[in-house]
């Protein structure tokens, strides 16, 4: 299967951490959601996000291995083309902060990482997206 999805991710605490070639990033506590797309695998895309067992990669594998994240919950829409950046837009158009070239090294977007005040907010906007 082919397509995007949006992780839902719980930081603890405020937390400063490296996040590859980006440096280190101060996080406020709380949640964020990441966008991004998977156009081999998004199964496996996902179950490597899940993963505390993994090469570090992308910018998101950073914030995942540090102590104080956990994923919360995960979205996805089934597609054969990229609509993170889409999604991106459309769902998280509201947030209130977005984590500056987060994830989108290979588009024009500003982000792809967001901080989120309501996740019911955002699984409304997420549900109305792929319909």
């Amino acid at each position: 299967m082919k397509g995007a999805y949006c992780l839902v991710i719980k930081l603890k605490k405020d937390s400063s951490i490296k996040i590859g070639a980006l440096g280190t990033i101060k996080f406020k506590k709380g949640l964020y959601c990441y966008v991004g797309s998977a156009l081999n695998s998004l199964e496996k895309r996902i179950q490597r996000h899940l993963s505390k067992k993994k090469k570090l990669h992308w910018h998101i594998d950073y914030l995942l291995m540090n102590k104080n994240t956990s994923i919360k919950k995960v979205f996805y829409k089934q597609s054969n083309k990229k609509e993170e950046y889409k999604i991106a837009k459309f769902v998280l158009k509201n947030s209130t902060d977005l984590i500056a070239d987060f994830g989108c090294s290979d588009c024009k977007c500003k982000s792809h990482l967001f901080m989120i005040k309501n996740y019911d907010f955002l699984e409304k906007r997420f549900k109305e997206f792929i319909n």
